[in-house]
């Protein structure tokens, strides 16, 4: 597999990526969608993510197959379909409705950095996951994701925190996640073995 790039990131076979932009040793899976998105440094997605209108934050982990910010239909109108905003497939003297795409656009979904993304999850528009969240596989979240918390079903509901509310906090105070690179890779073995308190007490005001 070739190496993660600190100026382009890699895109893998079939991917489509549309006005997005990423940052360093970031990874777009195969044949999946990347639309009207930021990746932070170090993000990824695997294979078959459709992602649009996302702010991803830097060490996300997004799972194959997962959905974030899905676009909507005007459900409030006499009919949802296509031919009222893609007017222009379907009607030789009718333009798209670009209010609509505009509004649809602004509707942003927002990746905490270091969060996990399982298999299958939904991340419905204008909804933030935190910090080091994990959404469960198959999870379809509607409300906004805790730091540190554990989601799981649909519609998702709070499993339990991956630490003590202490532990959470030092450890979004610490920010490891805006470490440079080589202070991550002279700290790699410590990330490697260490619990997060004894990685904390370790690292504290380093």
């Amino acid at each position: 597999m070739p190496k993660l790039s600190p100026t382009e990131p890699l895109i893998h076979e079939g991917a489509k990526i549309v006005s997005s932009t990423f940052g360093r040793y970031c990874e777009v899976g195969a044949g999946s969608i990347v639309l009207n998105s930021e990746f932070g440094d170090y993000a990824y997605c695997d294979r078959m993510a459709d992602i649009a209108n996302t702010s991803v934050g830097k060490f996300a982990n997004i799972a194959a197959m997962t959905r974030i910010g899905p676009t909507d239909h005007p459900w409030r109108n006499a009919a949802q379909h296509h031919f009222l905003y893609r007017s222009s497939y379907y009607f030789d003297d009718a333009e798209d409705d670009q209010t609509f795409f505009a509004a649809r656009a602004a509707r942003r979904t927002t990746l905490g950095p270091d969060c996990w993304i399982g298999h299958g999850a939904i991340i419905k528009p204008e909804v933030t996951v935190g910090a080091g969240a994990i959404v469960a596989s198959g999870a379809v979240v509607t409300k906004d994701v805790a730091p540190f918390l554990i989601v799981a079903g649909c519609p998702a509901v709070p499993v339990r925190m991956r630490f003590p509310e202490p532990v959470a906090a030092r450890l979004l105070a610490l920010a490891w996640w805006d470490w440079d690179h080589a202070v991550l890779r002279e700290r790699l073995d410590a990330f490697r073995a260490l619990p997060a308190e004894e990685f904390l007490d370790r690292y504290e005001g380093a």
